[in-house]
């Protein structure tokens, strides 16, 4: 009977409002399998679900875009419902705290958040900071104008509140954006785009920036350009990195 009742307890939910006919049931199993994830979905699809209907998205987790802005410390969900669709705003979560300056990461143990743009590449439900999620750094720009021996790796969205490179928004808030992006992988969305900003890049931010940290500037006006791309198209765009490692859309 316990061992009943211990199976019923672990079978991962075939059916819920934020999974599509055709899910991925066999990445939500894995997921699932880790008690950490199983307590936050529990915790979390119901607020999500209710969250979806009042921003008037259908029940299914849809494609998901992340911004995430260093010096206002903020991290942005946005989500549209097919192809062809704007990103709408439908999370924005505080990160709750900074280390290293504005800047790109260049190295291993510069202590800087990565700028550029990345996609999440890893799902972690044992995290050692409660649950996390990979971004793809260092990317091709990365590893061009990064240290040619080390420019460093390991870099996630996490709860928790502390870091040396990371992405921390503390447990409740991990919670569901994990419960999110796994969503909406188990959807169909294989890459989920993460783009981080030393701020908004606008024609005011970037010559704030600029005047104080004049060695980035050619930097920062080449990440300018896929900002304003959003800014203008409510989608991200497709990017490339050059033999310079500057993005090329």
């Amino acid at each position: 009977m316990w061992t009943l009742f211990f199976w019923f307890c672990l079978a991962a939910p075939t059916e819920s409002p934020l999974l599509a006919a055709g899910a991925d049931q066999k990445f939500f199993q894995e997921q699932w399998r880790y008690k950490r994830f199983r307590q936050a979905w529990l915790n979390k699809a119901g607020p999500i679900e209710s969250k979806l209907k009042a921003e008037q998205f259908p029940g299914a987790v849809p494609n998901l875009f992340l911004r995430a802005f260093k010096q206002d410390q903020a991290l942005e969900v946005w989500a549209r419902v097919r192809n062809g669709e704007p990103y709408r705003l439908l999370y924005r979560f505080p990160i709750c705290a900074l280390s290293g300056v504005l800047g790109p990461k260049r190295k291993q143990g510069d202590l800087q958040i990565p700028e550029g743009l990345y996609v999440i590449d890893r799902f972690n439900p044992a995290s050692s900071y409660h649950l996390s999620l990979g971004i793809n750094y260092p990317n091709r720009c990365d590893r061009r104008l990064g240290d040619p021996v080390d420019p460093g790796d390991l870099i996630f969205i996490h709860g928790n509140c502390v870091t040396i490179g990371c992405l921390p928004i503390q447990n409740d808030p991990i919670e569901t954006l994990y419960s999110l992006c796994v969503a909406a992988r188990a959807n169909g969305q294989k890459q989920i785009p993460v783009h981080i900003f030393p701020t908004r890049l606008d024609e005011a931010g970037l010559a704030k920036l600029i005047k104080t940290r004049p060695q980035h500037a050619d930097f920062w006006r080449n990440l300018a350009v896929p900002y304003r791309f959003f800014e203008n198209e409510k989608r991200p765009p497709r990017a490339k990195c050059d033999q310079n490692g500057l993005y090329q859309l």
